[in-house]
């Protein structure tokens, strides 16, 4: 069995690489939002079949990940529940199908890796796609760098800026990470985590930019910790007071935080789409309007928003009313219970352990980008099955952490 361990990482490297949606979406679709390319829909099917054909290889491995993340799979499944109820109820049960099958390989990943090969695994893919969007955007800019409205920003192998900073921020916490776990090569990991923190300056995305701060931040604040007492009760004390200080001047002069930030104070015109989108979600408040259903139906609900907004929005460009709207209400509770238990969990490993230094802050990365993009529960997308492979990882006792399924 130890001679397919190598297999193992390079076909869940190819999938996670597939899952980023990187360089295949921008050659095989018109648009981010487009699914009309018939051989993009075709290339999920080995992928959700190579996911089934693996989980059965070590069932009981697998029935004991599943049973320990319940609340995961209620929203999964929820999702795809909602055809039922969908504005589009074709659309829903494929979309739906697609989310589980997304989900049950993060769960995979859990199972199959522990700690210390999953941190490097994941560390390895973003370097590769780190390198790819370098490669682009210097080889082809007129593809892999903005000419219209941001005008030299990068958005490498994806379809925008955003999405490049999203992505090595993540890139940048994982490299760092796996530093940690192979202590022996840290100059190469340092070396890579400098370099996709040079991408996310090159994407020109402040939220990118505040996420690679706080991540730099978060993880010298935990290496602080681990020195001692005194130094933990500083570092706590002192980011509370932070916290507190920041809240109250967002609530007394939001506006001027804002511009002080260089953001427009709608922050480029979400605030605009979410007082709409607020009023969609308030009338279908406990059911939403099916899993990824609402901007697809072309006289549907979102045709009013567009109507509204004088613009034709794509997305909630917000995590929890894009959840609000596929779902409703319960969907939001659903993952907000999930995420506040894995990041508990998270902080249950600060002293011991080098998985705290990827799990507490892509968490806590995952809900600051949750709030200007709509980033949770996405199909067929890496940062979706990397939440659920960590909150997968983090429900499992901590004796898994020492070997891996073999």
């Amino acid at each position: 069995m130890n001679v397919l361990r190598p297999m193992e990482f390079f076909l869940a490297g190819i999938v996670l690489f597939l899952v980023s949606q990187g360089l295949l979406g921008p050659l095989l679709a018109n648009s981010p939002e487009s699914e009309e390319s018939t051989l993009l829909r075709v290339m999920w099917l080995p992928v959700y079949a190579l996911t089934i054909a693996w989980m059965a290889i070590t069932p009981a491995r697998t029935l004991d990940v599943m049973w320990r993340t319940p609340i995961i799979l209620i929203l999964s499944l929820l999702c795809f529940a909602s055809f039922l109820w969908s504005v589009d109820s074709g659309l829903t049960q494929r979309r739906g199908f697609a989310l589980v099958m997304t989900t049950l390989f993060g769960l995979l990943l859990a199972s199959r890796f522990n700690w210390r090969e999953l941190i490097t695994l994941i560390a390895v893919v973003f370097s590769v796609l780190a390198v790819m969007s370098t490669v682009m955007s210097l080889a082809f800019p007129g593809i892999a760098v903005h000419h219209d409205i941001h005008v030299g920003a990068w958005k490498g192998i994806w379809w925008e800026k955003n999405t490049l900073g999203a992505m090595m921020a993540f890139g940048t916490t994982a490299a760092l990470a796996a530093s940690v776990c192979q202590p022996r090569h840290k100059l190469i990991w340092w070396g890579l985590a400098a370099f996709q923190a040079g991408l996310v300056l090159m994407s020109t995305s402040k939220t990118a930019l505040l996420a690679l701060m706080l991540a730099i931040a978060g993880i010298a604040a935990i290496h602080l910790i681990r020195r001692g007492f005194g130094f933990s009760a500083l570092i706590l004390v002192g980011g509370g007071l932070i916290a507190f200080i920041a809240a109250m001047v967002m609530s007394i002069a939001p506006v001027a935080v804002i511009e002080a930030l260089g953001r427009d104070p709608t922050l480029t015109g979400r605030t605009d789409i979410w007082v709409v989108l607020a009023e969609q979600v308030q009338a279908r408040p406990w059911t939403g309007y099916g899993y990824g259903a609402f901007w697809d139906a072309p006289y549907g609900p979102a045709f009013w928003v567009r109507q509204r907004t004088q613009w034709p929005v794509p997305t909630a460009h917000n995590g929890w009313l894009e959840i609000a709207l596929g779902i409703g209400v319960p969907g939001i509770i659903l993952m907000a219970v999930s995420l506040l238990l894995s990041i508990i969990r998270a902080c249950g490993r600060l002293f011991r352990g080098p998985e705290v230094f990827w799990a507490l802050i892509f968490l806590i990365l995952v809900v600051l980008i949750s709030i200007s993009e709509s980033n949770l529960l996405q199909r067929n997308a890496l940062t979706w099955v990397l939440f659920v492979a960590t909150a997968a990882r983090l429900a499992l006792p901590r004796r898994y952490d020492a070997v891996s399924q073999r």
